[in-house]
């Protein structure tokens, strides 16, 4: 098995999760805590946040997903942007972290009731990333074998974000959801515009507008 970047990130992350279910020391000096950041400048939260998960399953999800779109995206980063492909997949990652919680500190930082923790952020971005660099792939639910072009996933998927982030219900932050895909987005659209000859967003948009009616919905693999 070849160690990538994402393997890494992987493996940092359950180890750091695992550590944090059983000690909340831990888990309270790494996760994302708006007033401690406002008020004792520990910017260090945006980031370490994504290596703690509230759960065995919020773990196993996020890592799955990870897993799954983010070697695709790590190499396809390679035949993009050449040598330095693996440091920008890493940058993305990295700053999506923090760019996913903007709002949220915004909102929250004089929040003493608020904390927020998961790679969600950031692993949007790397799926994101995926539907920009290949629209037509299907994507579904897993044990339901129904899959939709990526890139109409996508617009349900932050359609039903929005949606659920006005409703303001539940414990999930739908809106670290939403600015870590744009960020996914944005990044790799930009970054190949500035370091790469490749035109991510015209392929884009040739693969979309070309699309066959049996490629909006697949049964089946």
């Amino acid at each position: 098995m070849e160690f990538t970047i994402t393997l890494s990130i992987i493996i940092i992350t359950s180890i750091v999760s695992f550590s944090a279910f059983t000690n909340e020391k831990l888990m309270d000096s790494l996760i994302f805590y708006p007033p401690a950041i406002s008020q004792q400048k520990q910017w260090y939260r945006f980031f370490t946040n994504g290596l703690l998960h509230a759960d065995l399953a919020h773990l196993i999800f996020n890592m799955f997903a990870l897993y799954i779109f983010g070697g695709k995206v790590e190499e396809a980063f390679i035949d993009i942007f050449g040598a330095k492909g693996k440091l920008f997949y890493l940058l993305m990652y990295i700053f999506a972290l923090a760019f996913c919680l903007l709002p949220t500190y915004s909102k929250n930082k004089d929040n003493y009731h608020y904390k927020s923790l998961g790679a969600s952020g950031a692993v949007s971005a790397v799926i994101f990333a995926s539907i920009i660099l290949d629209p037509l792939m299907g994507i579904g639910l897993v044990f339901i074998p129904v899959y939709v072009a990526g890139f109409i996933f996508g617009f349900i998927y932050l359609a039903v974000s929005s949606w659920l982030d006005k409703r303001g219900e539940g414990n999930i932050n739908h809106s670290a959801h939403i600015f870590g895909a744009l960020f996914g987005m944005g990044f790799l659209i930009i970054a190949s515009r500035l370091f790469s000859d490749f035109p991510v967003l015209q392929h884009f948009i040739d693969q979309v507008t070309n699309i066959s009616p049996r490629e909006l919905i697949q049964f089946g693999r």
